[in-house]
């Protein structure tokens, strides 16, 4: 059976040993709470007045570790000291027990204690004034307060700053939790949104690069190698424009020593032309009904880029013999935009691709709330590889 009972803590032992020890010193100094001739001293003496007393200081022991059956054993206890000539410090035990069981006992505890206590206290100055008549009954009712209202009171105070106290804790650990998972989503997206920018800016003059080295090493024509070599040359050049563009907008966001602008409509002409220089038959068709492209706002206007980018590049490496069209067209708060280019291989070399092209495109379009579709269709000029793509214009958040 004891060795059930819990633990007791350090706190706990010094408390009740330091009360038995008050208690004690009381006791040999023969200083008790009543004289000896009061009729309510059932049990006259000095040897009784221990047993309350050190019954007291075991419940002390049990205050945090079992608060509810201290209370029981501790109430029964101040009942006994009261049929003896009593004890100062078993009384004071007692406050601490009731604190306790308040405090560190369960939440039903916490609020019926409180509840008792205050009753009993109201009951303490009704019954004894209705009863004698005199004011000195109201001291009861006063005393049983001081004793066991006052305590519980403390308690439920301390207990509801304590558990406040918690739950700010545990909101300050969730809110920077919230804030981490956050973060992380933004390191990932920004790391998405670099790798696009990488992909869509590189992979056009690497494919260029990768198929214009292979042909000069397949060729054993000097002019063929020297015109080769000149378009390697003018794509390693741009390539490497672009990749200093992108360090140095990574580098520098405070926006006074920003590299090249971001791509724009304007720029569809020389990105054509470069195609037309690395071997593309491309046409290419603007029309924004009567808008300018300054009126399209700037992050369509880099996705549109990217995207007829990317179509050329896919154009370049994979297009059969052709023409590759480009046509763009601004209706209904949206700007709609097509590549197509003729299925089916040639016999000239090919670059690798790594797959990711197709989802570069269809996730700015998304970002934008704007819709891409990519596959083969039936044409009057035969079977092409179309790449169709619809951005809204319309002022509003990217998704």
């Amino acid at each position: 059976m004891l060795s059930a009972l819990p633990r007791p803590r350090r706190f706990d032992v010094l408390i009740a040993l330091a009360g038995l020890l008050g208690g004690l010193l009381l006791w040999g100094l023969g200083l008790g709470s009543r004289a000896a001739d009061e009729p309510v001293v059932v049990w006259p003496g000095r040897w009784p007045v221990l047993v309350p007393l050190v019954v007291m200081a075991g419940c002390e022991l049990l205050r945090r570790t079992a608060p509810r059956q201290a209370l029981l054993v501790a109430t029964a206890a101040v009942f006994a000291d009261l049929l003896t000539q009593g004890n100062l410090v078993t009384v004071v035990m007692f406050t601490d027990v009731i604190y306790a069981s308040v405090l560190y006992g369960p939440p039903a505890a916490a609020r019926r204690v409180p509840r008792v206590t205050g009753i009993m206290s109201v009951a303490g100055m009704v019954v004894p004034y209705a009863m004698w008549r005199v004011p000195e009954a109201l001291l009861i009712g006063v005393a049983v307060g001081v004793v066991a209202f006052a305590p519980a009171a403390t308690g439920l105070i301390v207990r509801n700053h304590r558990d406040a106290a918690e739950a700010a804790r545990l909101a300050a650990e969730r809110t920077a939790l919230l804030a981490e998972m956050d973060r992380v989503q933004a390191v990932t997206a920004e790391r998405a949104r670099m790798a696009r920018e990488l992909h869509d800016m590189v992979a056009n003059h690497l494919s260029a690069i990768a198929i214009h080295s292979t042909a000069a090493l397949s060729l054993d024509e000097p002019a063929t190698t020297r015109q080769a070599l000149g378009v390697i040359r003018e794509n390693s050049v741009a390539g490497l424009a672009e990749m200093r563009r992108l360090i140095g907008i990574l580098r520098d966001g405070s926006g006074d020593g920003e590299p090249a602008a971001t791509p724009t409509l304007d720029g569809l002409d020389a990105l054509v032309a470069s195609a037309r220089s690395n071997g593309l038959d491309v046409s290419l068709d603007v029309s924004l009904d009567g808008d300018s492209p300054a009126g399209v706002p700037a992050p369509v206007e880099l996705a549109a880029y990217r995207i007829v980018q990317e179509s050329l590049t896919n154009a370049l490496k994979h297009a059969g013999p052709g023409r590759v069209s480009v046509v763009l067209r601004a209706c209904e708060g949206a700007l709609s935009l097509t590549v197509t280019s003729p299925c089916g291989g040639h016999d000239g070399p090919r670059a690798p691709g790594s797959g990711a092209g197709l989802v570069g495109m269809r996730e700015r379009a998304t970002l934008l709330r704007g819709t891409l579709r990519a596959g083969a269709e039936d044409s009057p000029d035969g079977r092409v590889w179309a790449v169709r793509a619809t951005l809204p214009t319309a002022e509003g958040d990217p998704a």
